[in-house]
């Protein structure tokens, strides 16, 4: 198969009407903060047993088409013997892999942060490859403060998405772009939608300067929203500011936008995606997620690391997608929860 067919395979696989990517990919550090809220100890086989039970959820193929997985999830097997992306595979959720690692302070851009990973990343991307993972995924992130993201450092983490994204698709590897403009920051709703406008743009731009085909990779941004220290935006607001920046900087081309969370609880995250379907049901891409905690965090509360509890945690798991699922298509009410 060339690269070509692999590329729009995937896009089939994974983007659709109703389903949304399941993040799963916490480095070690930020797996064991989640592990320590509930009082279990990030072991290997603990990690192991925690996406074992996620992946082999019943009914989870329904609302979930793709999920991100870490490295070391690539080579571990669930309770059966199975190596975890086949069983993802079996309910047709496509595998794939977290690539970036570390930020870095940018040089030349006093509070702007870099992405490291990129040497060597077309060797390993193959070694994924055989493993099993169809798509990847690279995260740049920008910091809101007075001064910041400065100009140069929206050029250098476009440049990177960019350069991350033409090795993958030379591989015939589906590459997920994530520029995530962060929460962590005490500025309104406004400053984050200028903010998200000039970094999508930048983004865009770079990826057209090295010929990454739009049709063939997907978009994770941040919704507009105003940081934690500031008052919670409403749904309606959420997604009348997230729309307009999009329609604003992103092509037609690409075929779907995944929402990172970023932060956001599990019921706000599904609240403003319900609203962002709602007004966008013209919009030329889908509108859909790739939620990591939004998803996780009720069956990881259920769950606590006792395997009497993995039928309940999983239950919990699959009544946040099927939610998401519903908010897909604009149909969400709170009371369902």
């Amino acid at each position: 198969m060339s690269t070509q067919s692999e590329l729009q395979q995937t896009i089939e696989d994974m983007v659709d009407d109703h389903r949304g990517i399941l993040a799963a990919d916490e480095s070690h550090p930020t797996i064991a903060k989640r592990f320590k809220a509930i009082n279990v100890e990030s072991t290997e086989e603990n990690r192991r047993v925690w996406r074992s039970l996620l992946l082999t959820t019943p009914g989870l193929g329904d609302y979930i088409s793709g999920t991100i997985l870490f490295e070391e999830t690539l080579g571990q097997k669930g309770e059966e013997g199975t190596l975890l992306p086949q069983v993802a595979w079996k309910q047709k959720i496509v595998p794939g892999i977290k690539v970036d690692k570390d930020t870095a302070p940018l040089s030349g851009a006093p509070g702007d942060l870099i992405t490291r990973g990129l040497d060597g990343l077309g060797e390993q991307l193959q070694g994924y490859k055989t493993q099993g993972a169809r798509f990847a995924k690279w995260r740049e992130v920008y910091p809101i403060a007075r001064h910041n993201p400065t100009p140069l450092g929206r050029q250098a983490n476009a440049e990177m998405l960019a350069r991350y994204a033409a090795i993958c698709q030379e591989l015939g590897v589906v590459p997920i772009v994530e520029p995530e403009v962060l929460m962590e920051c005490e500025h309104d709703i406004g400053r984050c939608a200028e903010v998200t406008e000039q970094v999508l743009h930048a983004v865009f731009h770079a990826l057209h300067q090295h010929h990454v085909s739009l049709e063939h990779m997907i978009l994770k941004p941040n919704m507009v929203l105003p940081g934690k220290a500031c008052r919670r935006a409403e749904p309606d607001e959420v997604a009348a500011a997230t729309l307009r920046v999009l329609r604003r900087t992103v092509p037609a081309a690409v075929p779907s936008i995944n929402f990172l969370s970023g932060g956001q609880d599990d019921e706000e995250a599904t609240a403003n995606l319900n609203s962002i379907n709602q007004l966008g049901g013209n919009a030329p891409w889908q509108l859909s997620i790739s939620y990591g905690r939004a998803l996780q965090q009720p069956a990881l509360r259920t769950w606590i690391g006792k395997t009497e509890n993995s039928a309940a945690a999983q239950q919990a798991l699959l009544k946040r997608a099927r939610l998401n699922s519903l908010a897909r298509t604009g149909e969400y009410d709170p009371s369902m929860e």
